[in-house]
């Protein structure tokens, strides 16, 4: 049923031991690999393409093309300036926490982050915590209250966004721009070869294949150890707010591992981007036979019990996993882990299928109790208002 849903799955199980990517050499620069081994790649909506034994093509998530040229060599004819990329490129401001998890992945990040749109409290990266410290990583502001002046002060190459609208600023300060999302959300394919988007602009293909292979072992492991499950359950991943629901679509990785951990996805029907709006009508609907419920919120917004997100929204406390099934939330360092996406992946397949992972504690996700525990403080607040 899932490999005929999704049969680009099948083509990753059966090719866990192929090379990675376009390339069959490990090493980590261009000079020193063949260029007969080199072909297009496709990752979702991304591409990289070898153009020369010393160019390197790339079409990034808004379908903008840059060439990646040596440090030092003359650029190709046919490009503007604002599309080429002086490689390994040395400094970069990154907007995503996935983006930055992948530069942790290519043993980059420490060398070459100097810019985020989030403050230092918010981070579970040591590397960021500490550079921020130091000052060579600075705090830019929100992402939707960037100070360029500040960005500008810290001279980046190259800037990793999911937000197109900053791209003629960034040609008018000379600042070379990838966008690393799309309209469409990320499918478990793309969302594991992400790095091989990546990992030319920093001469780290050897490390991208050490990564892919890493996932695909984890995801390999997680269709043997649940081929043979009895009960198939069925999960929903979203919430409910106060405007609007949101929930991720089937096309999404997160939908796609739960049909490949041998489960049903309740929203395997939906398709469109990450955090895809639909009706309350349908969430509902989905939720009334639902087993196991992954929520957005933490702990830390909102979702302390299960009594507490029935408090958020009475109509939450419809669906079935708020009744008498699971529902997970995640960990702070969750958002922020995508340089450990095969033990994330074997989490949530853990979460599913318990009786496949007998002692496995979970690393980025929380099982949600029932109610909150009592704390003297609360205690006493009861006993105030019986009063």
């Amino acid at each position: 049923m899932l490999l005929k849903r999704h049969p680009f799955i099948l083509l990753i199980l059966l090719g866990l031991s192929a090379a990675f990517g376009c390339n069959r050499n490990d090493s980590d620069t261009f000079g020193e690999k063949d260029i007969s081994d080199i072909s297009f790649m496709s990752i979702g909506s991304f591409s990289v393409e070898r153009i020369a034994d010393n160019w390197t093509e790339v079409r990034d998530g808004a379908g903008r093309t840059l060439v990646l040229v040596p440090r030092g060599e003359k650029a190709p004819e046919g490009y503007e300036p604002q599309q080429v990329v002086q490689v390994p490129v040395k400094r970069v401001v990154a907007y995503g926490y996935f983006d930055i998890a992948i530069l942790k992945t290519l043993g980059v990040l420490e060398d070459v982050l100097v810019g985020v749109t989030a403050d230092i409290d918010e981070w579970t990266i040591p590397e960021v915590v500490s550079g921020m410290k130091s000052g060579k990583i600075a705090f830019l502001g929100g992402y939707s209250a960037i100070d360029f002046e500040r960005l500008k002060q810290q001279s980046p190459e190259l800037v990793l966004t999911w937000d197109p609208s900053i791209i003629p600023m960034m040609d008018e300060m000379g600042v070379a721009c990838a966008i690393t999302t799309t309209p469409v959300a990320m499918c478990l394919h793309a969302r594991m070869r992400f790095v091989s988007f990546l990992a030319p602009f920093f001469n780290k293909e050897k490390k991208a294949k050490e990564y892919f292979d890493r996932v695909s072992t984890a995801l390999s492991s997680i269709r043997e150890k649940t081929k043979n499950v009895a009960h198939e359950p069925k999960v929903m991943w979203g919430d409910i707010y106060e405007k609007r629901v949101l929930v991720e679509p089937g096309n999404a990785w997160v939908g796609e591992l739960v049909g490949l951990a041998q489960s049903d996805y309740q929203f395997d029907d939906v398709y469109g981007k990450s955090c895809i709006e639909i009706s309350l009508e349908r969430f509902l609907y989905s939720g009334k036979d639902a087993d196991i419920f992954f929520t957005y919120r933490t702990e830390k917004t909102g979702a302390t019990s299960k009594a507490a997100l029935a408090k958020t929204n009475p109509l939450l406390a419809r669906i079935k996993p708020l009744k008498n099934g699971k529902v997970f939330s995640p960990l702070p360092n969750y958002v922020q882990s995508g340089d450990k996406l095969d033990e994330i992946l074997t989490d949530i397949s853990a979460i599913i299928h318990p009786e496949c992972y007998p002692g496995h504690a979970l690393r980025y996700f929380r099982e949600v109790p029932d109610k909150d525990p009592v704390t003297p403080f609360t205690a006493m607040k009861r006993i105030s208002n019986i009063k």
